[in-house]
């Protein structure tokens, strides 16, 4: 039977419960142990595909087409293994469940509540991976902070799952201890109470990563371990790092794998971090530095700039330059500011010169995305990395983008546009998929995309064949328009290569223009499979050809 970790959060959201949830699972994969992550999200969407990526951050895709929480994608990249749906839950899945269950007379005619068939239905979803990959560990992050109603059940689930198995469930709380200006004294009676309100669930945490902007002293932690009732031993130091890979290395430090096996009575492994230590190592001496720009539109929120909604990007970015000894410096571009049509009053900012903020980057990466808002001005800056020979990387739209803009400045085609954008476009050289003209129809929007793991077949003698090094390849998607194969010919006749095809419906999947140190574009993501061990080829090639502009 498998030994469950459940992780909660304390004081505020956003504190690094997954990446803190990866860290453990790398620590003990490191000891030779099986594990597998799950991420909890308390919300009643059946999946996160549905909601906006400025609020909730990076819809990850697994490669059987699950859209899941970011975490899932930190899951995978510390723990170097592929998850799918059985490692996502949510609330909208385990009441759709239950209910269904109920339709079915699957609870024999009872009454069923809310406690305990929900939690019930919790526990069995846990169980059924555990025993489908025969697991050792089983860590489970239960999303939101302790206090909060829409958590309550999943607390509930791991309460009684700890009174079944009492010594096979260990509890964590990561919990933040700030440090105010005014007082200038780290404080930890925020954690205090988040500790008491969690023991009002039944649940009393084994060991506390306390998460602040330096380590822990010795003062601190003898208070923790007081008034929350847990050894010293198991207050675990999180101070804030440069790079979240450093993780598993300071929870180390800090004996935290030694003390985890410890609670279940486990025998001590000697931890294997080699491989990561070699990897922070490189981390902290790069011994060069290359100006990446990402041309998007979901970073923006009042007067705050965030990243988490492309936070795959981010890493694979961050993958490929370790790799070759390079620091990155993501410059963030907001599209909207380079089309005057767009931003005729400074309603996105102050309008930006595209030639002199493009001038001073190693190259561009145009992400993925929805709708036309910011489309010309991305569109812009594809025109001129592809006049000017700057590198560049086109990823889902960013590829859609680099057709259009190709068709419109080279072909001849001036009304080239998407139906994504203009519905009755003539020249739609990028259209809606057959399939998918009736889920749009129908509304049906939430899982119905071209999702997942899909086949595509690399043309001989491209630069892409060149990067993977072999001609069938495995990628994951999330789309409903493609290339219109009805404008190929007059594409293809003017230059541009169509380097990757997916042999079961003959979609183009990639495109390259040749004579230019770079120009890439992907219909599909390859920033959910790149590792930080294991980088991307397509972004390692980038980084490389970048390093040598500069």
């Amino acid at each position: 039977m498998a030994k469950y970790i459940f992780i909660a959060g304390g004081v505020m959201s956003g504190i690094g419960k997954g990446v803190a949830t990866a860290s453990i699972g790398r620590i003990l994969k490191s000891r030779g142990f099986s594990v597998q992550a799950i991420k909890i999200d308390p919300y009643i969407n059946l999946d996160a595909g549905t909601m906006n990526p400025i609020e909730h951050g990076e819809i990850f895709v697994t490669d059987d087409g699950t859209e899941c929480d970011q975490d899932v994608g930190n899951y995978e990249r510390f723990l170097d293994q592929d998850l799918s749906t059985d490692n996502y839950i949510t609330t909208g899945r385990v009441y759709q469940a239950v209910i269904a269950r109920e339709r079915n007379l699957g609870y024999g005619g009872k009454c069923v509540e809310v406690v305990p068939h929900i939690p019930e239905e919790v526990i069995r979803r846990i169980k059924k991976l555990e025993k489908q990959k025969k697991a050792d560990f089983c860590l489970i992050e239960i999303g939101g902070t302790v206090g909060e109603y829409q958590n309550l059940l999943f607390l509930e689930a791991a309460r009684i799952l700890k009174l079944r198995y009492p010594r096979d469930v260990v509890f964590i709380l990561v919990s933040y201890l700030p440090i105010p200006k005014m007082i200038g004294e780290m404080k930890t009676k925020p954690t205090q109470h988040a500790v008491r309100t969690l023991n009002t669930a039944g649940i009393q945490p084994d060991i506390i990563i306390a998460r602040a902007q330096v380590p822990l002293d010795a003062p601190r932690k003898r208070k923790i371990s007081i008034f929350c009732n847990v050894a010293e031993k198991d207050v675990i130091s999180a101070p804030d790092i440069k790079s979240i890979y450093e993780i598993p290395v300071n929870f180390e430090e800090d004996n935290l794998g030694n003390r985890i096996l410890r609670k279940f009575n486990l025998r001590q492994k000697k931890s294997d971090l080699r491989k990561w230590r070699k990897l922070v190592k490189s981390i902290e001496n790069p011994e060069k530095e290359v100006k990446i720009g990402m041309v998007g539109k979901y970073f923006k929120t009042g007067k705050f700039t965030l990243m988490d909604s492309y936070i795959s990007i981010i890493e694979a970015i961050k993958h490929a330059c370790y790799s070759l000894k390079a620091q990155p410096k993501i410059i963030w571009l907001q599209a909207e500011k380079y089309d005057p049509a767009e931003n005729p009053k400074g309603a996105y900012g102050a309008r930006r010169d595209l030639k002199k903020d493009l001038n001073s980057l190693d190259g561009v990466i145009v992400p993925g995305g929805f709708g036309s808002r910011g489309v010309e001005g991305k569109i812009k800056a594809i025109q001129y990395c592809r006049k000017n020979k700057i590198p560049f990387l086109g990823l889902c739209l960013g590829m859609q983008l680099a057709v259009i803009e190709f068709a419109r400045n080279v072909c001849g085609l001036k009304n080239a546009n998407s139906t994504e954008f203009l519905t009755n476009c003539q020249q739609n050289v990028i259209d809606v998929m057959p399939d998918q003209k009736e889920k749009i129809s129908q509304r049906k929007y939430g899982g119905t995309m071209r999702l997942g793991a899909h086949p595509c077949r690399l043309l001989k003698g491209t630069l892409s064949r060149k990067i993977y090094k072999t001609s069938l390849i495995s990628e994951r998607h999330r789309h409903r328009y493609e290339l219109n194969n009805k404008f190929k010919e007059i594409l293809e006749k003017n230059g541009l290569i169509m380097a990757g095809v997916n042999p079961e419906r003959n979609l183009v999947e990639i495109v390259e223009i040749p004579n230019h140190p770079f120009f890439i574009a992907t219909q599909f993501h390859p920033e959910f499979k790149s590792r930080p061990l294991r980088p991307h080829p397509l972004f390692r090639k980038f980084i490389q050809v970048c390093l040598k502009k500069n």
